[in-house]
């Protein structure tokens, strides 16, 4: 393999991996999930985050595998999803950005780590529209590689989440999740626009 492969290989993953750590928004899960895990030990602490992941995981790829299949079954198109995904997208983002209020915090008593940190909080309506999407252009092995990642990622953040919150501070994780929430809307624009123009040119 030559450096101008491993060049293309390395940026077509990069824009695979940035819109979906957009789309997950890991430091914006983050200060739900220290109220959530709050009265935990280190310990029970490290399990709920492998659990966490684990259910992300399984979820995702089951999406990987089966989206289209599903799709396929209930009559939907990929420029079908990805307006409506899009439109979802924007209202998650704008409602964000516009409308965030404080979490209420939970009793973290009871398997949490499925429901709500694994599902919806890491792996959620944005992320799953993002890989569907990511699947089509980009294919099976580059989008698992880029879920993978950016999985080991929140699995890393989550593990160190006292010591992430105090660098970045309560102000840096708002700030962090409002960029990411911009970032989240001019993607769903970009879905939005391109689903109209697909759905368009295929009439």
């Amino acid at each position: 393999m030559n450096l101008s492969s491993i060049g293309s290989f390395g940026h077509a993953f990069l824009y695979c991996f940035i819109p979906m750590f957009v789309a997950i928004d890991v430091f914006g899960v983050l200060p739900i999930f220290v109220g959530l895990t709050g009265n935990l030990n280190a310990a029970g602490k490290r399990r709920l985050v492998l659990e966490a992941s684990l259910t992300a995981l399984a979820v995702s790829v089951l999406f990987i595998i089966a989206g289209k299949e599903i799709f396929g079954y209930l009559g939907i198109t990929l420029s079908d999803f990805r307006i409506g995904g899009g439109i979802i997208l924007l209202v998650l983002s704008v409602n964000d950005l516009l409308f965030a209020h404080e979490q209420q915090r939970k009793d973290p008593a009871g398997s949490v780590g499925v429901v709500p940190i694994g599902i919806p909080l890491i792996m959620g309506p944005a992320a799953l529209t993002t890989i569907l999407v990511l699947v089509n252009s980009y294919g099976y092995f580059l989008t698992t590689l880029a879920l993978t990642a950016n999985l080991f990622f929140v699995y890393l953040v989550f593990n160190y989440s006292n010591l992430v919150t105090k660098v970045l501070g309560g102000a840096g994780s708002r700030v962090f999740s409002k960029v990411s929430s911009l970032f989240l809307a001019a993607i769903a624009v970009m879905m939005i626009r391109v689903g109209i123009s697909e759905a368009i040119l295929k009439r």
